[in-house]
Formats: C-alpha cells, structure tokens, sequence
C-alpha cells in the first residue's frame, strides 16, 4: 500500500509540474508577441525596398518570383526571413547560456545525441524545418500580408493537428474530457480575435498570406508530434538545442546565403540591427521569450502528453493580448469598438473554462500517455 501511494503521490507531482510547463509556455509565448511586433516599427521593409529597386528585374524575379507578387511583397519577405533567422540565431545564444548553466552534462548528452543521428537528430531536424521554415516564417507572412487576427487564428488551431498525430503516430492516449477543454481553449482564442478576422477576409488578402497561415497551423502542429518522438531518446533541454542549432544553420547557410548572392543587403542590415542598443535590446528579449518558451513547451510533452501540452500553451493567445494591452495600450492591441473589446472577454472566457476542464481531469487519465490496447475507461 506504501509503495502504491508513492507512486500515486510521484505520479501527481509529475502532471502537475507538466501542467505548469504548459502554463509558462503560454506565459512566455505571449511575451514573445511584444518585442516580435516592435520590432516591425524599424524601416527593415523601407530598407530592402529600396534594395530591391536598385537590382535587375532579372535578378528580383530570379529570387523571389515575378507577375503579382510586387516589389513591396519581396521587401516584406526578405525582411520576414532576416528577422526570423535573427530570432533564431538569438534563441540559440540564450540556449548556449542555458546549457552551460546546467552544467557539462548537457553537453555531453548532445554529444550523444548527434553520434545517433538515426534515433533522434533526424526527428530534431524536421521539427527544425516546421517550427522555423514552415511556422514561424509563415507566421510572419500571414501577419504581413493578411493581418495579425488571421495569423493568430491560424496559429492558435495547431493543437488540433498535435492531438491528432500525436494519437495516430505516436500512439498516446487522449480522453474526451481533454479533448473537450483543448477544443474549448482553442474556440476561446479563435474568438477574441473573430471580429478582426471577419473585417479582414472581407476586405480581401493576398494568397501567399493564407498559405502562409497554414503553414503556422501545420507547421507548429506537427513539430510537437515530431519533438515528441526525438524526446523518447534524449532530454527535452538537449532535443530543444539542437533543434533551434538546426533551424540557426538552414536560415544562415542556406536561406539569408541566398538572398545576399541575389544582392540583398541581408548582412549589411543584419549588422546595423544588431547595432543599434534599442533593436538589439527587441533580439534579446525574442530570444529569451521564445527560447524559455519552447523549453516549456518540449518539458511538457513527456509529462502530460503532446495534445494537452500544445491544448494548455494556445492559451498565449489571450496572455499575448493581456500583454500588447499592458504595453502598447488598449486601441492598438484590441481596438476602442466595443465589440472587440466585447470578443476579448468571451474569448477569456472560454480558454480559461477549457484550461479548468483540463486541470480537473483526473490524474490517472494522465497516468499513461502511450496507448496500450487496454480499455479503461475515461473519465467523462
């Protein structure tokens, strides 16, 4: 009996500090929103602009494609790439500092990591291209070319996608009461930005800025199925660095390489961010918040599973308005209609009612996250 319930009691303490991962993810996803919209108020766009209109149109459509897609969209996405491969980069720094806090051991485990690349660097590298690449670029291009509403929305469904892979591929367990809150929480955040978005797909978009958006959904949805399997045979703080040193190598070996051949001034602008105190103090904060962000977000998966994992941390959606509010003030992150400030409180509403439905749960539906074939029976 002694030994059941320490296992009961170790058990419990596990979801709960699984569930608080998940917490702090959405914490720090929301801070991330703050920096990552200031640092758009910087002429980076107005800078490769003029760039692009100083080149050949051979070499513009060459690179970035020719017919509607304008100049003004190539400056956005070469801006786009330079700000996420910086934000990268800065992540990657901060999980160096982060390693060499825990100690050399962490170095050593992703010494082992690497050697046994076919158990889990290659599922590290393909959360890579999702989360940079696919996500967090497409992120940038929905907000660029449709608006902030649309790419939030976008984002904010990927816990649909984890759930479902995460049940079909990786085989872990689900019960209706989790996925009656992840839904909830995803429906709450849908709608504190619902009106925005229906003024914006009526006023019309560009194309690219939906692909974009799916690209967000799928891409941040399928990454955490992929971390997850990568996590089975390495620790989540070593999975987390080597995946944002993969996505730091693709961005500036391959993608920002790319551009400068075509004449981009990508390092001459990269080089006066980051000198300039008040643009690099903006890269600091992105890649402290993302980065403890996603060591949140990996923590989580072992301990209560990818669907409630990805279920708890879309609640950065109303944590990221509560912040642009608190930072940027209540017109600019909401709007003064009362509408919308109407649809930020319902929104609130439903996440936090989702998040409590999934806190309730009973901890043995938690107990075993790996489907065994055995039926037991869910709690409802």
């Amino acid at each position: 009996m002694e030994v059941d319930e320490k296992r009961l009691m170790t058990h419990k303490r596990r979801v709960k500090i699984g569930y608080t991962m998940a917490l702090f993810c959405a914490l720090f996803w929301g801070i991330w929103y703050v920096p990552g919209t200031f640092i758009w108020n910087f002429d980076v766009v107005n800078y490769f602009q003029g760039a692009i209109d100083g080149l050949s149109n051979i070499q513009v459509d060459t690179l970035l494609g020719s017919g509607e897609f304008v100049a003004s969209n190539k400056a956005f996405l070469a801006a786009a790439v330079l700000i996420t491969g910086l934000n990268a980069a800065f992540v990657m720094l901060a999980y160096l500092v982060w390693n060499l806090f825990l100690g050399k051991e962490k170095f050593s485990e992703m010494k082992r990591s690497i050697k046994e690349m076919k158990a889990c660097t290659k599922y590290y590298f393909l959360g890579a291209i999702c989360g940079g690449p696919c996500a967090i670029l497409g992120s940038f291009i929905a907000m660029g070319y449709v608006g902030g509403a649309f790419a939030a929305v976008a984002a904010l469904a990927y816990p649909v996608i984890g759930t479902l892979l995460s049940a079909t591929w990786l085989g872990q367990k689900i019960s209706r009461r989790a996925i009656a809150g992840i839904l909830i929480i995803v429906i709450g955040s849908i709608t504190i930005y619902a009106i925005s978005l229906f003024e914006e797909l009526q006023a019309g978009g560009s194309l690219i800025g939906y692909i974009g958006g799916l690209m967000a959904l799928f891409g941040w949805g399928i990454e955490g199925a992929v971390a997850a399997k990568g996590i089975d045979v390495s620790e989540p703080d070593v999975a987390i660095t080597m995946r944002f040193g993969l996505e730091t190598l693709i961005w500036w070996v391959i993608a920002i390489p790319a551009l400068a051949l075509m004449s981009i001034p990508v390092y001459e602008y990269a080089w006066r961010m980051i000198s300039d105190p008040v643009i690099l103090l903006s890269l600091v904060m992105l890649g402290l918040t993302f980065g403890f962000c996603y060591v949140t977000w990996y923590k989580s998966f072992p301990l209560i599973g990818v669907g409630r994992g990805q279920g708890i941390g879309s609640l950065y959606g109303i944590c990221a308005v509560i912040f642009l509010i608190l930072f940027i003030g209540v017109d600019a992150a909401i709007g003064s209609d009362i509408t919308h400030q109407a649809s930020l409180l319902v929104g609130a509403a439903l996440c936090t009612a989702g998040t409590l439905i999934m806190f309730t749960e009973k901890t043995d539906c938690v107990e075993c996250l790996r489907d065994t074939g055995e039926s037991k029976e869910e709690e409802s």
